[in-house]
């Protein structure tokens, strides 16, 4: 027979909302020892429930914050990581990543869902003295936007009852809807708001350029500045638990020791292996043809000998490659380090972590310096 077993001792009015709370998730809970006559003034009242109930009742009261919507909690500016979403499959496994990072990291998590207005009026320009003007159509508008607020509602209850069984970590986490084109509202976000990371799920490899999905996150991770974490569709769940390799590229300057550093916080209790991997320059390309990787020892020594020194408890070593043969080897994950450039640089010359992003079935932290 499934027994009653104490859960916490509380005062009447402590005791009243965890009740409260976990009978509005299915758990029935018993109060004792209540002073019938006065109960408010009743000391150790015992909140019990059913055995079989115990771990899912323990989640619930250690995040309550998550599941209490009648209470406030402040936040205390703790960090935050900002989750786009489209409510596919493979932004699910991203969101699932980021509630991983979250919990190692103590932040908490936005979730950000952005849709087109198609009340924005659009105009052709038909000549230099004609122009066409789209009609607006407000219900149309309205109707997209209750049904993306619906999506992410059922997202958010289908988030509660994996952190309630336990499927998933817990972290506070919010949800938000705004209009807008979704690498511009991301954007504009983390200008606003300055997340600590951005965790952005992408298509496998081979539908990327067919679908033409993942140009949200390349303009993302090309124009943003802070760090941005890509997840492959199928990237491994445990990822983060069995993190160990990671490809660092670099070419040896003052901003590569700044991104070791981000990515040494990002994850400081993962035991990482780091290869640090010179990309030779075009003109190295141009007139080492054969052997691109030429000097790689010699320019990649001193900040070989520098992270030796700061990071003991990373394993690191060095190499150099050509990056358009596309082999990144046996690696759990790619880190790149992305430098400020100019809009003509980023439209003409996509940076080295978009090439990347495009042939890569490998998860990528893209760190600005």
């Amino acid at each position: 027979m499934d027994r009653f077993i104490t859960l916490a001792i509380h005062t009447y009015p402590k005791a009243l909302p965890v009740k409260n709370l976990l009978e509005s998730e299915g758990i029935e809970v018993e109060l004792h020892n209540i002073d019938l006559d006065d109960p408010k003034v009743a000391p150790g009242v015992r909140i019990r429930v059913k055995e079989s109930d115990l771990p899912m009742a323990l989640r619930l009261v250690e995040n309550r914050e998550i599941f209490d919507c009648s209470a406030e909690h402040g936040r205390n500016h703790r960090r935050e990581l900002l989750v786009p979403v489209d409510f596919a499959d493979h932004s699910l496994k991203a969101t699932r990543m980021a509630f991983q990072i979250a919990r190692e990291l103590g932040a908490d998590i936005r979730l950000l869902h952005s849709i087109i207005p198609t009340d924005s009026a659009s105009t052709f320009q038909l000549s230099d003295t004609y122009r066409y003007e789209l009609p607006i159509d407000l219900e149309t508008s309205r109707r997209e936007l209750s049904d993306a607020e619906s999506m992410m509602e059922t997202l958010c209850e289908k988030l509660k009852a994996m952190i309630k069984s336990g499927e998933m970590p817990a972290a506070r986490f919010r949800s938000e809807v705004l209009e807008g084109v979704p690498e511009e509202v991301i954007l504009q976000y983390s200008r606003d708001h300055s997340p600590a990371m951005i965790v952005m799920g992408t298509r496998a490899a081979d539908k990327k350029q067919s679908e033409l999905i993942g140009s949200v996150t390349a303009e993302v991770l090309d124009s943003c500045r802070v760090p941005v974490f890509s997840v492959p569709e199928d990237a491994d769940a445990a990822l983060l638990s069995n993190l160990r390799k990671v490809a660092f590229f670099c070419n040896g300057d003052q901003q590569d020791i700044l991104a070791l550093d981000s990515l040494h916080r990002m994850f400081p209790n993962a035991r990482l292996t780091v290869k640090l991997i010179r990309v030779p320059s075009r003109r190295e390309r141009r007139e080492y043809p054969a052997e691109p990787a030429t000097g790689a020892d010699r320019l990649l020594a001193p900040l070989l000998g520098y992270c030796r020194e700061h990071y003991p408890n990373i394993a690191f070593s060095a190499t150099t490659v050509n990056i358009d043969e596309g082999d990144e080897g046996d690696i759990d994950m790619i880190c790149v380090p992305n430098k400020k450039r100019n809009l003509f640089a980023r439209v003409f010359n996509p940076s080295l972590a978009h090439k990347i992003l495009f042939r890569a079935d490998i998860p990528m932290m893209v760190i600005p310096v």
